[in-house]
């Protein structure tokens, strides 16, 4: 099974190019996040009509986050549990079923933070210890996990071209770091990290001051994997040309091969 996660920086802008990426890659279900949209405004005939069953916790012209999936979604919950005031669309859950098992499927939007210090950063460190609250009650459960999206951290200097740059930024201090590696300590997988090892991968590039024409990128998007569902990851990739299509997203879809 392929499942990717692609931040669109807003459906509507990046329909074509999205559309366009479905039809040459081909993923079973897609984890997107920034959709910008409200659940009544997503556009879904285009993927409806490509097969897929569309999810969706918009919000609207922020956030967002969607699954579109070739297989049925069951159980599908909206919102990281733990902050009931919380109303930003960051958040969606649900399974689907192979031929040999089931994965819980978590999409994530997680929060930028900027500017530092302040209550950005606050919502940004409170969200990551919701996240991690979730985690491990999900992992209990000792089943295939997953757990996709736009994380907002460069886990790694070597996650970045110019690491000095992102040194005062939210995406790199300290106690972001400690946070993402906090969930790796729970026993999930950085799935990318599993099968690539080295400097250079990167998922986002700015549009400004020619980011992608200097590969000028860093690593944030990220899939998380439980011991059951790392057991059976056979690839993961990042495709990277998809940067430099028209009208592209400043991400770039990252997927997995999970034998399900």
């Amino acid at each position: 099974m392929k499942i990717a996660s692609f931040n669109i920086n807003g459906i509507k802008a990046r329909l074509a190019a999205l559309t366009d990426w479905l039809d040459t890659a081909q993923p079973d279900v897609v984890l997107l996040q920034e959709i910008k949209s409200i659940d009544e405004a997503f556009p879904r005939e285009p993927f409806e009509e490509r097969g897929y069953n569309v999810e969706t916790h918009g919000q609207k012209g922020f956030n967002g986050v969607a699954i579109l999936s070739k297989l049925p979604l069951e159980d599908v919950t909206r919102g990281l549990p733990g902050d009931p005031t919380d109303e930003q669309a960051r958040w969606i859950e649900a399974t689907v079923t192979g031929e040999h098992a089931t994965l819980r499927l978590c999409g994530l939007y997680l929060p930028n933070g900027n500017p530092t210090p302040g209550p950005k950063y606050d919502y940004k460190l409170a969200w990551m210890e919701r996240l991690k609250a979730r985690a491990e009650a999900l992992l209990q459960l000792e089943e295939p996990l997953l757990i996709a999206g736009d994380y907002n951290v460069i886990p790694q200097d070597e996650d970045a071209k110019r690491p000095e740059a992102w040194a005062e930024d939210a995406l790199a201090l300290p106690q972001s770091r400690a946070a993402f590696r906090r969930l790796l300590y729970l026993g999930l997988t950085d799935a990318f990290r599993a099968r690539v090892q080295g400097p250079g991968h990167y998922t986002f590039w700015d549009y400004q001051a020619g980011a992608w024409r200097r590969n000028d990128g860093i690593r944030i998007d990220h899939i998380l994997l439980s011991p059951q569902a790392a057991d059976r990851l056979t690839d993961c990739q990042i495709d990277k040309q998809v940067r430099a299509g028209e009208k592209p997203s400043d991400h770039v879809p990252i997927w997995v091969n999970i034998d399900l």
